[in-house]
């Protein structure tokens, strides 16, 4: 099977053996994957050797002992294993059905979308409450698209103007400095500063901890979502005791041995929105409209042309957000069919 992986620095076209069938696991025929562009460029430079993507759609081929909600033949969406190749063997609590209302390539963004319903959950949010989301690529989008739709008040922060304008499509507030940003949160009488701070800037090197800190109201709490420095000044935080918490990829579940490869669920009450149960959630609001995916995909190319994406995406970065990985070609168009008359 074709494959893409960061190999030394770049990412690489491979031929990979087709991955063997397991107990509690679904082998799945790739339809389309989506590229996490901040994280996966990040992985091709820090890494050997990378397995890129984690969120796809496709059918299943073959389902293992101990999978019984899905079937050979049919839709789903995928996540949590590296998602850019023809073949994926998946962890059968991270294969979920597709609705007919939603796409395949909409599908495929499952696993940014249950990362995303993660983070929202770990800000611990109510009705009505404001959010900021500090870094507007793909997962900054899709947060604010779902906390938009949950009626929380959202403010973007984004140096990028293509990226601020794609925000305000849904009528949130996209700021583009620190200093714009201040003024809104000031602007708004009954907010006293942000309730929560999601940060999903991808970058190690550089800290907005003390920022966001800053922006927040008495005891909110910053969420530590991409892969961003943490370095931050402890009487800020002591003087807001606000709080600081990491959101953990798509939710309960992830990187347990138990729940993704033994196949062990967590009992509803005790655990109620595990990654599993927070991809489903996902699909539900695409397929009930509640969520526009569709607008978010700027580019589209078939699994060859990844590796040249990737190099695309470094230097025009701000003509990417959604990209559309496609394994198969396209069906030709048909030529309409007119009905045939008879001369009387």
């Amino acid at each position: 099977m074709k494959a893409v992986k960061g190999i030394n620095g770049s990412a690489q076209l491979l031929e990979l053996p087709d991955p063997s069938m397991i107990s509690q696991f679904v082998k799945v025929r790739t339809q389309f994957s989506v590229v996490s562009v901040g994280t996966e460029l990040m992985m091709i430079s820090n890494s050997g050797d990378a397995n890129l993507g984690y969120s796809a759609s496709g059918i299943v081929e073959e389902v293992g002992e101990g999978v019984t909600h899905v079937v050979p033949g049919q839709r789903v969406a995928c996540y949590g294993v590296p998602a850019h190749r023809e073949v994926l063997l998946v962890p059968k609590h991270l294969v979920v059905p597709v609705p007919d209302d939603v796409s395949q390539p909409e599908a495929a963004f499952v696993g940014i979308g249950a990362i995303a319903i993660h983070a929202l959950r770990q800000a611990n949010l109510s009705f009505g409450e404001t959010v900021i989301i500090a870094g507007l690529g793909i997962l900054g989008q899709v947060i604010a698209r779902i906390a938009h739709a949950a009626s929380y008040k959202v403010i973007g922060l984004e140096l990028m103007e293509e990226r601020c304008r794609i925000l305000e499509q849904i009528g949130a507030k996209a700021c583009r400095t620190p200093e714009e940003l201040k003024r809104a949160i000031e602007a708004d009488p009954d907010c006293k500063g942000a309730d929560a701070v999601l940060l999903c800037a991808s970058n190690r090197k550089f800290s907005m901890m003390d920022d966001a800190i800053g922006w927040l109201r008495d005891r909110g709490r910053v969420v530590i979502v991409g892969d961003t420095g943490t370095d931050f000044d402890r009487d800020l935080l002591f003087m807001k005791e606000a709080s600081v918490h990491i959101s953990r990829a798509g939710g309960p579940g992830r990187y347990e041995d138990t729940y993704e490869q033994q196949g062990v669920d967590y009992p509803i009450g005790y655990v109620r929105w595990t990654e599993g149960r927070n991809m489903s959630e996902f699909i539900r609001l695409v397929a009930e409209k509640r969520l526009d995916i569709r607008s978010l995909i700027t580019n589209e190319c078939m699994i060859d042309d990844l590796p040249a994406m990737y190099q695309q995406c470094l230097e025009t970065p701000q003509a990417s957000m959604g990209i559309v990985v496609r394994y198969q070609q396209p069906e030709p168009a048909q030529p309409a069919q007119h009905a045939s008359f008879g001369t009387r």
